[in-house]
């Protein structure tokens, strides 16, 4: 379902509250668009509100992706991290925009992501927690270098987040995504990582572990 004009072209399942109703919001990776994770939508607890959110930049032919990579292999591997602080803080205002806009609770915001929409969402919930609840970062890592300069002094003590990797990713290395547990007991932080036998992709009893770990947080 397509909604209201907001700052982030969107799709939305409405919960089947009427107010006050807990709200996901989904980021897609690299080259893909909004109905990508939306599919996970209908399995999802029907309470929640879910917007599956498009990235702003667009790709050719097709897709859509929250900051440039470059992949010429001359000049090396490398993300656009200026324009990647560009979303991080697109995706903080359309956070309020959306709650403001829809009859969801602001104190009740879960973020899932997959692969540099993982690496989005760990960006926003650490730099903003006080926007954020929860993270599902699915084929992720964290970037320090698009965390707001003053991160380590936020209260992050009602945060918390569910991480999980593909033990044989060719895309994004486990070992990126293996660091977060340590960065995120440094500041204090509830977190549960998995790895599963996938490469870059969500395997089903992925799907199920976080989405029980979603029902009991």
């Amino acid at each position: 379902m397509q909604t209201k004009s907001l700052s982030l072209e969107h799709i939305i399942r409405p919960s089947s509250l009427e107010k006050n109703a807990p709200v996901l919001f989904m980021l897609h990776g690299y080259g893909s668009n909004e109905e990508d994770l939306f599919s996970f939508a209908a399995e999802l607890p029907e309470e929640y509100f879910v917007i599956s959110v498009r990235a702003p930049y667009t790709l050719e032919p097709y897709g859509n992706a929250w900051y440039a990579i470059n992949f010429d292999a001359e000049k090396g591997k490398w993300s656009d991290d200026v324009q990647a602080i560009e979303s991080r803080d697109k995706i903080a205002n359309f956070i309020t925009e959306a709650c403001e806009a829809y009859s969801v609770d602001q104190n009740n915001v879960t973020l899932l992501g997959f692969s540099q929409g993982t690496i989005l969402s760990y960006a926003v919930a650490l730099s903003y927690p006080e926007k954020v609840n929860r993270v599902i970062a699915l084929s992720g890592y964290i970037n320090e270098n698009i965390l707001k300069e003053d991160y380590t002094n936020n209260d992050f003590s009602a945060l918390k987040i569910y991480a999980s990797h593909g033990s044989v990713d060719q895309v994004i290395p486990v070992d990126w995504a293996a660091k977060a547990p340590k960065f995120l007991n440094h500041l204090g932080l509830l977190n549960t990582y998995e790895e599963f036998p996938v490469g870059h992709g969500v395997a089903p009893q992925n799907f199920y572990s976080f989405k029980k770990w979603l029902s009991e947080n």
